[in-house]
């Protein structure tokens, strides 16, 4: 049993995968962008002819074709940006819908595991990168091209005018590509700081009652700020290297237009060009430079989308895909132990070290010892979700890992010892919040001697944990964490403390249920401190230090026969 599925489907790379099966929209979206950047010497071409064929011919008919003409070309332009613009917004939500999914499932699955990338962090990640994918960032990446060809369009009315674009276009590259070389860093500090910030604080209101009771929140409050304050100037740190960019960027732009204009202006007073050609140079060196302009606008939003990129890459990779076997018909619900070592982050000693038992199905067996014995570790590698485990956990002969969690979930019962009760109705959690499941709800509740309660619920069954929670006592809430446990009556059933905030109704309820599943066949554990359950258990497993102390059967002893009087 290891810490890795069995039978994990390779995911090399998941996030590439999924953008190279966006090739055809890619396509369509670069043919929209040829178009719309070739559209756009529209206004410099009419400005050339007005310039230099209508103001010497002073024909009104040329004027009025050339504007209907440039109307019409006006018209292919906005079709084509609109185009472009709706499919991007359609692939990014297609790459939002076939993504969510598979990150939802190994944030789930980083978190079960303990693992560095369990954070909640991932789905934000997956919106920053679609927003990126449907943003400027991909207009700057076809466009960028197109300032190559401004540029000749600029050699062909005058060599030097095509010189001068490139010239300017490499010092404005320049300018960008070290200024936000410089802002990278500072754009991770604040990526940290945001993260470690929303991961301090979404961790203290999850205890807001221990809070409140000990009056720790002006403590907490000042931890808290002093790393807010932190993000806080880092964020202003970004903020005024942006703006100090843009206004480099901008004043290398306006400088550059009016130099071209100027050199246009040079180049018509010696006869080289015409006085249209001269204005038209001015627009096309605004055109060459946009792109230019959009990468720089976009650049932080590209170095978070990468960092995000890589993030969720990791994660995909780090937990794949999990598969397994789905026969699960003919199990009988025997549990075997072979050389099972739990091991836990930041402690040198393993928490279980080296069990080997059987445990024959339809038994119940009892689980004791001290505190720190190991004996909640136990009960979750039973299920097989405990993250770092050695050895192997069978049921019926096969390890427990190798069946996929859909197939063998319905057939595993478990009742943690923190009970989580989750955002629905009484119903929904009963149910585990799978559709069509009234008459099972039911068939627990009663089993577990829940029904009236339920029923005296605001809403009985229908009544949200939302308004049931503030008024459910710890016992209630275990008792329907007991009945969500035995759900569909599984082969295997694992009962951490059960009876820790049970009252004396409760706790023969309780037992009453045991001795139900011990009846139908079932594999019941149960972690017990107090002798209460030892008496419907059939074997007794004490746990001290990780090891086996004690496993053998229960004794019942049978009351004393009474005393008759002697005639």
């Amino acid at each position: 049993m290891t810490a890795t599925p069995a039978h994990a489907e390779p995911a090399a790379a998941p996030v590439k995968a999924v953008l190279l099966g966006f090739k055809r929209e890619a396509l369509w979206i670069a043919i929209f962008g040829f178009f719309s950047n070739l559209l756009m010497l529209t206004p410099t071409l009419y400005m050339m002819q007005v310039f230099d064929r209508v103001m010497l011919s002073n024909s009104e008919y040329t004027l009025a074709a050339l504007s209907l003409l440039a109307l019409l070309l006006f018209l292919v332009l906005g079709f084509a940006e609109w185009a472009r613009s709706r499919l991007l917004v359609r692939a990014g939500t297609r790459f939002d819908l076939l993504m969510q999914r598979h990150v939802f499932r190994a944030s789930f699955d980083a978190k079960l595991r303990n693992t560095a990338s369990a954070s909640p962090q991932a789905l934000n990640d997956l919106t920053q990168l679609r927003q990126f994918l449907t943003g400027n960032g991909v207009y700057a990446a076809i466009d960028t091209p197109w300032v190559l060809v401004f540029a000749g369009v600029l050699y062909l009315i005058h060599p030097w005018l095509g010189y001068a674009a490139v010239v300017f276009v490499l010092i404005t590259l320049a300018v960008a590509l070290i200024g936000n070389k410089v802002m990278a860093s500072r754009h991770a500090k604040v990526q940290a700081a945001q993260i470690q910030s929303s991961n301090y604080l979404s961790g203290k209101l999850r205890n807001a009652e221990t809070i409140e009771a000990f009056g720790m929140l002006a403590d907490l409050r000042r931890r808290w700020l002093s790393i807010h304050d932190q993000h806080g100037l880092h964020q202003a740190h970004v903020h005024e290297g942006s703006h100090r960019l843009q206004a480099t960027i901008k004043y290398v732009q306006y400088a550059q237009q009016s130099l071209v204009l100027a050199l246009g202006a040079l180049l018509a007073i010696d006869g080289h060009i015409t006085a249209g050609a001269m204005l038209a140079c001015n627009a096309l060196m605004g055109n060459a430079l946009r792109p230019i302009g959009l990468v720089v606008q976009s650049w932080s939003q590209f170095v978070e989308s990468r960092a995000a990129y890589g993030r969720l890459s990791t994660l995909l990779q780090d937990h794949p895909p999990r598969s397994g076997r789905t026969d699960v018909a003919e199990l009988n619900g025997q549990i075997s132990l072979r050389g099972l070592v739990a091991k836990a982050p930041g402690r040198e000693q393993p928490i279980l070290k080296g069990l080997d038992l059987d445990f024959r199905a339809g038994e119940v067996v009892a689980i004791a010892g001290p505190s720190g014995a190991g004996k909640s570790t136990l009960a979750r590698c039973l299920l097989g979700i405990w993250p770092d485990a050695e050895g192997q956990v069978l049921l019926d002969g096969t390890p427990i890992e190798q069946w996929s969690r859909e197939a063998i979930g319905p057939h595993l019962g478990y009742l943690p010892q923190d009970i989580e009760l989750f955002d629905g109705t009484i119903a929904e959690n009963i149910a585990r919040f799978e559709d069509g499941q009234e008459t099972q709800v039911i068939e627990a509740a009663k089993r577990t001697g829940i029904h009236d309660m339920v029923l005296h619920m605001p809403r009985g069954y229908d009544t949200p944990m939302g308004e049931a929670g503030s008024t459910l006592s710890g016992g209630q809430r275990q008792r329907i964490g007991l009945a969500r446990a035995i759900l569909g009556d599984p082969l295997v059933v694992v009962l951490d403390e059960p009876n820790a905030n049970l009252d004396d109704v409760g706790e023969a309820a309780l037992i009453r249920t045991v001795a139900d599943l011990k009846a139908r066949g079932r594999t019941v554990f149960m972690i017990v401190h107090q002798p209460n359950l030892l008496r419907v258990a059939d074997r007794l497993l004490v746990l001290d230090n990780g090891r086996v102390a004690q496993f053998a059967a229960i004794r019942v002893e049978a009351p004393a026969p009474k005393e008759t009087a002697t005639p």
